[in-house]
């Protein structure tokens, strides 16, 4: 079976590390776990990094750290060489930019409104719609 190649955007993330009981944290063990491969590049880690230090997230330091070294220890890095323009949101162009380059089959993200349905063969789906496609069973 070939892996599935992820990428994951930081809404996900962030919903994984709030709610253990979550989707979001389905996907996100499914990301790391073989056959699956999670693909980040060096400005998504710094994207991540930042996003679950601010206080309003109320995510403490030890858990948020562990989080960032599991995705840093199981992920693939991929350092994007074209600029683009495709998400509504700036911001969201490098979740696009990781996936052209590590040819993703998925681009997860809770805010599908910013991105594009399909960029070449990556397609922009849903943390329901992906548990719906590799692991329909646990979905109720």
């Amino acid at each position: 079976m070939l892996p599935l190649r992820l990428v994951i955007d930081t809404n996900v993330l962030v919903s994984a590390a709030i709610n253990p009981a979550g989707l979001q944290r389905t996907v996100l063990l499914l990301a790391i776990t073989k056959p699956a491969r999670l693909y980040v590049s060096p400005p998504i880690l710094e994207e991540y990094s930042e996003v679950l230090a601010r206080s309003e997230l109320r995510i403490r330091k030890g858990p948020r750290q562990q989080l960032l070294q599991l995705i840093k220890n199981h992920s693939y890095t991929v350092a994007p060489t074209r600029r683009l323009e495709v998400t509504r949101d700036p911001d969201d162009n490098v979740f696009v930019e990781c996936a052209d380059a590590a040819r993703a089959d998925y681009l997860v993200t809770g805010n599908q409104k910013h991105f594009p349905k399909f960029w070449k063969k990556t397609k922009i789906i849903t943390p329901r719609e992906f548990i719906g496609l590799v692991a329909p069973h646990l979905i109720k």
